[in-house]
């Protein structure tokens, strides 16, 4: 079994890739982690304790035909059996053309384009207000202007100004807010989105969805500590009522089909919808190491074996997220800037 990953990043803003090969290699020994990256310095390029190949992959901005003949390139050499997606930028490609992958013998879970909007930031609102639970007051805006004068109009600090796909940050003065804004505009783009500060503990639950309304597994964690990005640093295991039946209700009314991470802040009773992540996010391995190896589940279920779900996982366990350094050889790097793969 050959399976490709992508998000092997492992900067400030670490990529699920890793986290994933790791759950896969536990479950089974045997298979073959093919790591896919963007750039020749993405740390799991070398880990090749856990992912057996790399190679780098263009640009999805360089168009579908161009990036997908390159992984059918990757195919043929290393073989591919499934893919697991796992940056938002790309993602959008992927289930477009997931039957077209299919047919190349390239199998993937994924959600259908209209699940995979409702992530939308702009298009929260909504989902929230159909599972009964409340969302922060929201409002896009696309220049410097249009951020002064919504905020002066309609916010008070602190506040959050968010990219549309990535990036939060909370400021406490228009000089903070525009710094911030011309960060992530100079990143990821236009529109940003400004929104109420929601004060409560932050919960997160990974989970995946089967496409039919039920659950292959749910792990729900409280954050502890956060990088200035909002990026666990750490968390605990915990079955908090209202946040695992807002996943719940999000599987079985969307019919969500694949992996997904849900953000919520919860304040007593009041859950806040803060985010949907159509994806695995950086801290798969904690489900996993807590007895739910949801990437193992996603493969198996794809394979046509039975998955049962039962929220079963201790709570209590704490996650610690720490750096580490990797010392390898610079041919192996040379390689991969000259030949694309290692």
């Amino acid at each position: 079994m050959k399976v490709g990953i992508t998000g092997i990043n492992g900067t400030d803003n670490p990529g699920p890739g890793f986290a994933i090969a790791r759950s896969l290699k536990e479950a089974d020994p045997t298979c073959e982690i093919i790591g896919l990256s963007y750039d020749i310095n993405d740390p799991g390029n070398y880990m090749d304790f856990i992912i057996d190949k790399s190679s780098t992959l263009p640009y999805p901005s360089k168009g579908a035909q161009i990036y997908f003949d390159k992984l059918y390139e990757i195919k043929k050499q290393f073989g591919l059996d499934y893919i697991i997606p796992n940056l938002d930028a790309e993602l959008p490609l992927y289930i477009k053309y997931q039957q077209e992958l299919k047919d190349k013998g390239i199998d993937s879970f994924l959600p259908s384009k209209e699940t995979f909007e409702l992530r939308d930031k702009e298009r929260l609102l909504k989902v929230a207000q159909k599972l009964g639970i409340k969302y922060p007051k929201s409002a896009c805006v696309a220049n410097e202007a249009a951020l002064q004068e919504t905020i002066q109009k309609d916010f008070e600090f602190p506040l959050v100004i968010k990219g549309r796909y990535y990036k939060a940050y909370v400021v406490r003065t228009m000089a903070d807010a525009l710094r911030r804004y011309y960060e992530i505009v100079a990143e990821w783009g236009t529109p940003i989105i400004v929104q109420e500060f929601v004060t409560g503990d932050e919960f997160n639950v990974v989970g995946i969805g089967d496409g039919h309304g039920k659950s292959l597994g749910m792990v729900g964690i409280k954050k502890l500590t956060t990088t200035s990005i909002g990026k666990i640093v750490n968390g605990v295991t915990i079955k908090n009522e209202p946040m695992i039946n807002t996943a719940s209700q999000i599987v079985e009314q969307f019919k969500w089909r694949g992996p997904f991470e849900l953000e919520c802040i919860v304040n007593q009773n009041d859950v806040y919808l803060i985010e949907i992540n159509p994806r695995f996010p950086a801290w798969t391995w904690f489900a996993t190491a807590v007895g739910v190896n949801l990437p193992e589940r996603l493969i198996k279920y794809l394979q046509g074996e039975r998955v049962e779900y039962k929220l079963d996982y201790p709570t209590g366990k704490l996650f610690v997220r720490y750096t580490y350094e990797l010392v390898t050889d610079i041919e192996k790097y040379s390689q991969l800037a000259m030949q694309k793969e290692i």
